[in-house]
């Protein structure tokens, strides 16, 4: 079984597109991402842990309640699969990126051309680029079955 994390933009519905492909391929992998509910995301330090007046710390409480979840799927995975999307700037995705790199994890990279220049870095640290989730799929596929078809 390959286990593989789904980082990055949270505003579209590419994860359910590769886990949905990846099944209709019966590819035996094991998916786990971010919590993709943006309020839930947002909110969850200051639901557990109580308000805050400042949002400085609500964020806080909430990103290092969200990073014990990061941190543990990318350690867990064999492959990191991060997507920058087209309307938002995906700092969290660039630092998943990183700590994954770090981590000496599989990399593939999802983006446009558009994004190129500004995502070099990640690319380079990236063992492949692809332009759309069905590449990720047939990457995927080659990584289990050595198959192209």
């Amino acid at each position: 079984m390959l286990k593989v994390y789904l980082a990055g933009e949270i505003h579209t519905n590419w994860r359910e597109e590769i886990i949905e492909n990846c099944k209709k391929e019966n590819l035996d992998i094991q998916f786990s991402s971010p919590v993709t509910d943006h309020q839930s995301s947002d909110d969850c330090g200051v639901e557990i842990l109580g308000a805050e007046e400042k949002n400085f710390w609500k964020d806080r409480k909430g990103a290092n309640i969200n990073s014990i979840r990061t941190k543990k799927s990318i350690k867990d995975s064999d492959v990191v699969v991060v997507k920058f999307g087209e309307k938002y700037k995906q700092w969290n995705a660039a630092f998943d990126a990183g700590y994954a790199s770090a981590l000496n994890k599989s990399i593939i990279v999802i983006q446009n051309e558009d994004h190129q220049h500004a995502l070099k870095e990640i690319d380079a640290a990236a063992a492949a680029v692809a332009s759309d989730q069905l590449q990720v799929v047939r990457i995927l596929k080659y990584v289990l079955e050595g198959s192209l078809k």
